[in-house]
C-alpha cells in the first residue's frame, strides 16, 4: 500500500545527453547476500570491510585526542563534531547535482584520495608531538567537506552498482560491514590509543583507505546500473528540492530523519562523555562501549539485509524502528552501572541500523534515476546536517544537566517527532500518491 498525499510532482525533464553504457536488465535475486553476486559490489564491498575498520578507529582516536588536548571538556568535543559537519550543510546538496552529473566512480576514487591525505597530515602531526587542539579542528573541518561530497555520492552509486530490485539489501549490506567495524575498529583503537597512542590510528586509517581506492578502479564500467547524463544546466538544485517538495511522503520521511538524527542519534558523540565524566573510565572503556553499540547495529544491519532481500522497505517498519530507539535510549539514560549501561546500548544500536537503513532505502527505490543524486544529498542533508548545532548542544546539556542527559532528552524528542509523523502519514492515506513507499 502506498502512502498519501499530495499528488503533484514536478515533472521530470529528458535529458539531453543519451544514456550511459548500462549493465544487462536489472533481475531479482533472493538471500541475505544476494547483492554480492554482482562483481562492482563486491570490489566495493571487499575494499568497505577493510576501510571502515580504520575510519572508526581515526574516529574514536580524533575524539579522544579531542577529549585529551582540551582537558576533557565536553563542549570542545561537540565543537569538533559541528565542525566536521558544517560543510553538510554548505555542500551536500551541490554534491547530489555534482553526482547526477559526472561520472560516480571516479569522483568517488578522487574524494578517498584526499582523506587518504587528511589522515596522514593528522597522524604526522601527533606523532612528531606538534598537534595542538586547532590543528584538529581545521582538519576535522577538512575531512567534513570530502564528507559533504562523498556520502551523497556514495549513497546514489548503490543503485548503479545493483540494480533498482537490489538497494535495499546493498544498503544493508554496507551497514553490516559499517557497522562489523564499529565492533572491531572501537575495541582495536582503545586498547592502541593506550598502548602507542593516537597518531599511528591515523596513519593506519590512511593506509585502509587505499583498499577503497582500489576497488573503485578495478570496477568495470560496462556493469553498473548508470541512469541517463544530466546535462549541466541551470536551476537544477531548485528542480530538486520541487520534486521532494512535491512528494509529502519524503518530506513527512524527511522531517522525521531530521528530528531523529539530530535529538535522537547524539550518542555517537556523548559515549565518550559517558565513558569519562559518568563512570571514570579511560580510553578503552569508550572503546567498550562503542563496541557494545557496534554489537546492536551489526546485528540490525545484518537482519535488515535479510529484509531487504525478501521485500521492499516499509513506512511501518521506518515508524516502529524510530520509536523503538527513542524508548531505549531514554531507558538506557537511567542504568545506574556500567555494565548494565553497556547491555543497553546493543538493542539501542539495533534500532538505530533498523531506521536508518529503511530510511535510506525507502528514499533510493521511490525516486527518479535521474533524481537520485539531488535527493540523496537532501537526504545526507537532513541526516547530517543537524550536527553542527547537535554536537555543541550535547556538550552543553551534558556539562550543564549531566552527562546522561542527551540520552534522555535525546530518546524523548525522537520518540516524540515519530508520533507526530505517523500521525501526518496515516491521516494523508484517504487521498492516493503517487510514490514507491509501501506503507506495511
Amino acid at each position: 500500500m502506498s502512502i498519501t498525499g499530495s499528488t503533484a510532482q514536478t515533472p521530470v525533464p529528458e535529458p539531453v545527453t543519451p544514456p550511459a553504457v548500462t549493465a544487462p536488465p536489472d533481475k531479482p535475486r533472493n538471500g541475505m547476500f544476494a547483492s554480492l553476486r554482482v562483481r562492482n559490489y563486491r570490489l566495493f564491498f571487499s575494499g568497505q570491510i577493510i576501510s571502515n575498520v580504520g575510519t572508526w578507529m581515526q574516529r574514536i582516536a580524533q575524539d579522544w585526542l579531542v577529549f585529551t588536548l582540551s582537558g576533557n571538556d565536553p563542549v570542545a568535543l561537540g565543537i569538533a563534531v559541528a565542525l566536521q559537519f558544517t560543510p553538510t550543510l554548505l555542500l551536500s546538496l551541490w554534491a547530489g547535482v555534482l553526482a547526477d552529473r559526472v561520472d560516480k566512480r571516479k569522483l568517488l576514487i578522487a574524494i578517498q584520495t584526499g582523506t587518504l591525505v587528511q589522515a596522514v597530515m593528522l597522524g604526522v602531526l601527533v606523532l612528531t608531538d606538534v598537534a595542538v587542539l586547532w590543528h584538529v579542528y581545521l582538519l576535522c573541518f577538512v575531512l567534513g567537506i570530502l564528507s559533504a561530497l562523498e556520502v551523497p555520492t556514495r549513497q546514489s552509486f548503490v543503485a548503479e552498482m545493483v540494480g533498482k530490485n537490489q538497494v535495499a539489501n546493498a544498503v544493508a549490506l554496507n551497514s553490516s560491514i559499517f557497522n562489523m567495524a564499529r565492533i572491531v575498529g572501537p575495541a582495536i583503537a582503545g586498547f592502541a590509543i593506550v598502548a602507542v597512542g593516537t597518531g599511528w590510528l591515523f596513519l593506519a586509517n590512511a593506509v585502509s583507505t587505499l583498499a577503497v581506492i582500489a576497488g573503485l578502479a578495478l570496477m568495470k564500467g560496462d556493469q553498473l546500473f548508470r541512469g541517463p547524463a544530466v546535462a549541466r544546466g541551470k536551476g537544477q538544485l531548485r528542480e530538486g528540492l520541487r520534486y521532494v517538495r512535491g512528494r509529502s511522503d519524503l518530506m513527512t520521511v524527511m522531517v522525521l530523519v531530521f528530528f531523529v538524527s539530530t535529538f535522537g542519534i547524539t550518542f555517537f558523540t556523548s559515549l565518550a562523555i559517558v565513558a569519562g565524566n559518568v563512570f571514570g573510565t579511560e580510553a578503552d572503556g569508550y572503546g567498550m562501549l562503542s563496541t557494545l553499540l557496534a554489537v546492536g547495529t551489526f546485528t540490525g544491519a545484518l537482519a535488515s539485509a535479510r529484509r531487504g532481500s525478501r521485500r521492499k522497505p516499509s513506512v511501518r517498519v521506518l515508524l516502529l524502528s524510530a520509536f523503538a530507539l527513542g524508548a531505549i535510549e531514554f531507558g538506557t539514560a537511567f542504568m545506574p552501572t556500567y555494565l548494565a549501561f553497556g547491555l543497553a546500548l546493543v538493542p539501542l544500536g539495533f534500532a538505530t541500523i533498523t531506521f536508518l537503513n529503511t530510511a535510506n532505502a525507502l528514499v533510493q527505490t521511490s525516486v527518479s534515476p535521474q533524481m537520485r543524486g539531488r535527493v540523496m544529498g537532501l537526504y545526507v542533508l537532513v541526516l547530517m546536517g543537524g550536527n553542527p548545532a547537535g554536537g555543541p548542544m550535547t556538550g552543553w546539556m551534558a556539562e550543564t544537566f549531566g552527562g546522561r542527559s542527551p540520552f534522555y532528552l535525546g530518546g524523548a524528542i525522537a520518540a516524540l517527532a515519530v508520533v507526530v509523523c505517523a500521525v501526518v502519514l496515516y491521516r494523508a492515506r484517504r487521498t492516493p500518491l503517487r510514490s514507491g513507499m509501501r506503507l506495511g
